[in-house]
């Protein structure tokens, strides 16, 4: 444990220097802070049932395919490229400490972005309090069901981007499967839906795993109110999985 807080202190002083961690910081207060005002825009040409917390975070696959690679890329492949990877592999702590000490590091930092988009409804509610007089606009369980949410399904992100950073000495190329893998757990949970409206034999068991593989259905579980435990055991046990994977593959090239 005690090797696992001095790495994690060290990955997350290097995130905070390292330059691309703050282009991916801008790129996503711009682009989170736009389309919160088109869905408010939107709302106030054509009012809507849905509340916009919940529009908001419905989008949160667009974020997650150019933050979560700017913010894992250089995990390892970086060190490995600079050679100080080696140095490290030297030091008392052990393969998986080292993983999750960047897997941390990035987690929280993600965690964070995330956390002060939450300021967004307050904001929009100071400076225009006649907009939503009813008090949708700050709806508490939405806005930490979707935070929730995005806590539990960074878990896999984050695990993604260091697994995927394991495996090459390229940052461009981590950063490559990193979205590669992230388009196809996002994009390929919904075409599981789709398939699962075949008729068939494997057509109750196809059902069952594409709903428990769907991210977008697990949002809407959360921002209604429903906490599940199953999308938790999905996001952690595969996070871990890929940890796992990722400190092998350490233990095996060094």
């Amino acid at each position: 444990m005690r090797h696992f807080i001095v790495l994690f202190r060290h990955e997350l002083r290097m995130l905070l220097i390292t330059p691309a961690t703050y282009v991916a910081a801008v790129m996503f207060f711009i682009l989170m802070g736009f389309l919160y005002w088109a869905i408010l825009r939107a709302m106030v040409e054509k009012p809507e049932d849905v509340l916009p917390s919940v529009q908001f975070f419905s989008i949160f696959w667009i974020p997650v395919f150019f933050v979560v690679p700017l913010l894992t890329m250089r995990s390892i492949a970086g060190e490995r490229a600079n050679g100080t990877l080696d140095t490290l592999l030297t030091t008392p702590a052990s393969r998986f400490s080292i993983v999750a000490s960047k897997f941390g590091a990035a987690y929280l930092f993600y965690l964070m972005l995330w956390l002060a988009t939450l300021w967004f409804p307050f904001i929009t509610d100071k400076l225009f309090p006649h907009a939503m007089p009813d008090g949708s606009l700050l709806n508490p369980a939405t806005h930490w069901g979707g935070f929730l949410f995005v806590a539990a399904s960074g878990m896999l992100f984050i695990s993604v981007g260091i697994f995927s950073s394991s495996l090459t000495r390229s940052q461009l190329v981590a950063g490559m499967i990193t979205f590669t893998a992230l388009f196809l757990i996002v994009v390929g949970g919904q075409q599981l839906g789709g398939l699962a409206r075949l008729e068939g034999e494997w057509a109750q068991w196809l059902h069952g795993a594409a709903s428990y593989l769907q991210l977008f259905q697990h949002l809407d579980d959360f921002a209604r109110g429903v906490i599940d435990s199953r999308p938790f055991v999905y996001y952690l046990s595969t996070a871990l999985l890929l940890l796992g994977l990722s400190s092998l593959i350490l233990e095996a090239k060094a």
